[in-house]
């Protein structure tokens, strides 16, 4: 096996074949960066974000309308999904079914349409809004008379 000339025999014989010191200490200097190079771990250029969800103030307001249509025997069953884009809160009547409506916080509409959204079951909206308690008010029951 061959072994490597050291940097003391690599210097002579580059000034023997007419290269200056100068070019040997820059290309020494190249070899070194590109070593450097290979050995730094570039690190993504954002944060990957983090999905959305519902706070506590949310999530309050959310599961009161939802224990009272559960008292009345209407809903039986609930799931959340967060994601990047947005949040849903989905409603059922039997768990085997499609959700009967969906609440849907999306906050690149926050300033456009308002981030929050009721959803029924066949994807017509019914209500959206930059206000929560505003938008559930769609799905509160009104008083009967009883007679």
């Amino acid at each position: 096996m061959l072994a490597k000339p050291s940097s003391a025999q690599h210097y002579d014989s580059h000034v023997k074949s007419g290269g200056s010191p100068v070019d040997l200490e820059a290309s020494v200097e190249s070899r070194a960066r590109e070593t450097e190079e290979a050995t730094v771990l570039r690190f993504p250029a954002r944060p990957t974000p983090k999905p959305v969800a519902f706070d506590r103030h949310e999530l309050t307001e959310i599961l009161n309308l939802y224990g009272r249509h559960v008292a009345d025997g209407d809903w039986r069953d609930y799931a959340m999904e967060f994601s990047r884009e947005a949040a849903s809160f989905s409603v059922f009547r039997r768990s085997s079914e499609q959700p009967l409506y969906r609440i849907v916080k999306t906050p690149a509409l926050a300033r456009k349409q308002g981030m929050y959204a009721v959803v029924a079951q066949g994807g017509l909206i019914l209500k959206r809004g930059h206000d929560l308690a505003q938008v559930l008010r769609v799905l509160v029951k009104k008083p009967k008379l009883a007679t």
